[in-house]
């Protein structure tokens, strides 16, 4: 049988647990600002916040907040400069995330019930649905379409209603402007099954992102179909794209299948010889990345919805452009991104398809053979 100390001390843990329990839910309390929402998202336990005055009015108490971010950074500095300047009372800790290492550990101590100190999570499209029941549930969506957050509506989860997505990756072709005349560049994706194109004449990449995203636009039994035929055409396999966009630049290559195009670009800029060419086709494949959302447990919501409309802005916007060309959301209006791909035909792995890509890509891999990388 325990000593009363003992029971002591389990009773003061169980408070401990409830008041910690009960600060969390009074975040976002009832206020007279609230809006009302549809009996549906309120049986799904949403908020709203129906007044931008409630909004800030909480961050000022706050003051704080705690980030993730997958971005690079220079960008990451450039927005805490930029947002501090617009919320001079709140002080914004960043904290590089990338890769998939940050993401898995932090999903392992969210499902442990530690508590982690983030605000607002930078979640890879791969983990979106793990870190659904971590995250809190208020209606940005809702929030958006009645102007009390500045986010445009296609960048925001219509199904989930509370998460974010501020970047999105085009691909296209790599090239090496010296190896191949412009002429003889596919203009067509079916281009790369021409004759002239068979026996290692191009590389692609073993993680068929670029895949999934046509099989959103083309259907997927167009994608597993072209990536048979694309297999047939032995072309060079690799894993990743960063290194080989150099190999390109080189000459050792000639052309990248579905290359990554912000990459691209980015190496582009370092090859001093201009030898390397990045290049959009039709339909151009676009998949949205970089979920933005507020943490269940975060000690500065408020803060973190200020710190999500900024990046899904334009000032938040123009940053990513500055450092991370073409890494901006294809529904940001203005970006480069969006003007790159104005008036031509698009297949995008969007909020609606995109928790299929992990099945395409698998499905897709089948098709090619099993591949193995190259070293």
């Amino acid at each position: 049988m325990r000593n009363k100390f003992e029971q002591s001390a389990s009773f003061l843990a169980i408070l401990l647990i409830l008041g910690s329990s009960v600060a969390a839910s009074r975040l976002f309390a009832a206020s007279p600002e609230r809006g009302t929402l549809n009996p549906e998202a309120e049986r799904q336990g949403y908020t709203l916040l129906a007044g931008r005055n409630e909004i800030e009015a909480g961050a000022k108490k706050e003051g704080r907040l705690r980030v993730m971010s997958q971005f690079d950074p220079r960008t990451n500095k450039a927005w805490i400069s930029a947002f501090k300047k617009r919320y001079p009372f709140i002080d914004v800790q960043v904290e590089d995330a990338t890769g998939t290492d940050p993401q898995q550990r932090l999903l392992l101590e969210l499902k442990s019930g530690r508590p982690t100190g983030w605000d607002v999570y930078d979640i890879a499209p791969d983990f979106h649905a793990e870190y659904l029941p971590h995250i809190k549930k208020v209606d940005i969506l809702r929030m958006a379409a009645e102007k009390v957050l500045a986010i445009p509506a296609p960048m925001i989860d219509p199904k989930n209603r509370n998460a974010v997505s501020i970047a999105s990756s085009a691909h296209g072709i790599a090239y090496n402007r010296n190896m191949i005349a412009d002429e003889r560049l596919p203009k067509t994706w079916d281009d790369f099954l021409k004759p002239e194109f068979k026996g290692r004449k191009f590389l692609v990449d073993t993680r068929p992102q670029g895949f999934a995203a046509l099989a959103a636009g083309l259907g997927e039994k167009w994608a597993l179909d072209y990536a048979r035929k694309v297999a047939a055409q032995e072309p060079v396999w690799v894993r990743g794209q960063s290194r080989y966009f150099t190999s390109i630049a080189d000459g050792e290559h000639s052309v990248f299948h579905l290359a990554y195009h912000y990459s691209c670009v980015r190496t582009a800029k370092k090859v001093s010889t201009g030898a390397l060419g990045c290049k959009v086709i039709e339909p151009v494949p676009v998949r949205i990345q970089n979920f933005l959302a507020v943490n269940n447990s975060a000690e500065h919501p408020y803060s973190g919805l200020l710190w999500i409309e900024f990046l899904a802005g334009p000032d938040g916007h123009k940053i990513i452009d500055e450092f991370e060309e073409y890494n901006t959301s294809l529904y940001s209006a203005g970006s480069k991104l969006a003007k790159l791909i104005e008036g031509k035909k698009v297949s995008v792995n969007s909020w609606e398809t995109i928790q299929n890509s992990d099945k395409w890509q698998r499905l897709v891999i089948e098709a090619f053979g099993f591949p193995t990388a190259e070293k």
